[in-house]
């Protein structure tokens, strides 16, 4: 019976991290193809986008038979849990990323972005597929520390996202009402894709400590892997 629970998280696991890899996948796709208009690509992510609704419907359900036929308590009934919660969260990355290929189509053959905001939205770009190669790579290591690194990366999302509002409430801002929207939404969906894998790192860390870590836990984590880094020797 153990041997068969064990055998099974980990498939359940190694699907948790598949789904990861293909959010991350999709998010770099619609970045690319939000930047360059490039209509080919925003079609690419949004006719592969069932492969991650298929895989977390597979998710839940291993996750659920679990539950109902293997009786787990304590530990394994946090992982089973854990995973459930996660799959909602992956799932949502997948259909931001989602979100944010079918702007492009939308608008095409113009570009949805002004010129002006394409170097921001660049960023936001670029650290919300870390952040899905690191949600990945949590998933298979369980690395507590690492997921604590997600909190960070999501403050870098968080300050470029607030920075995009003092752009749109700029008097020099001549780009009209449709494309402050367009921007205001999009900038939303990077921000809540960087959300959604701090939270796949929060359930990480409750899954390997019990206990789900607070803002201010992760801070502390993230300084005490500070002062090993700039103080190597120090006990």
């Amino acid at each position: 019976m153990r041997v068969a629970y064990n055998e099974q998280m980990t498939e359940l696991a190694d699907l948790l991290g598949e789904m990861a890899g293909l959010a991350g996948l999709a998010m770099e796709r619609s970045t690319e193809a939000l930047l360059h208009a490039d209509l080919p690509l925003a079609e690419i992510v949004i006719g592969e986008h069932d492969k991650i609704t298929d895989l977390s419907a597979i998710c839940e359900e291993k996750a659920f038979a679990l539950l109902a036929l293997q009786g787990p308590v304590a530990g394994d009934l946090r992982a089973v849990v854990s995973a459930i919660q996660i799959v909602a969260d992956i799932d949502r990355m997948g259909a931001l990323a989602l979100h944010v290929a079918k702007a492009t189509r939308r608008r095409h053959p113009n570009h949805v972005l002004p010129e002006e905001v394409n170097g921001y939205f660049a960023e936001m770009g670029r650290i919300a597929v870390a952040l899905g190669a690191a949600t990945k790579e949590i998933l298979e290591t369980r690395d507590p520390e690492r997921a604590a690194r997600l909190h960070e990366e999501d403050e870098a999302m968080d300050d470029l996202h607030r920075h995009l509002f003092t752009v749109l409430m700029d008097r020099e801002w001549k780009h009209g009402v449709a494309a402050a929207v367009d921007v205001t939404l999009l900038g939303r969906f990077y921000e809540r894709f960087a959300d959604h894998a701090v939270e796949v790192g929060r359930r990480v860390v409750f899954l390997v400590t019990g206990k789900l870590p607070t803002d201010e836990d992760f801070r502390a984590i993230r300084e005490k892997l500070d002062n090993l880094t700039v103080y190597p020797n120090q006990p």
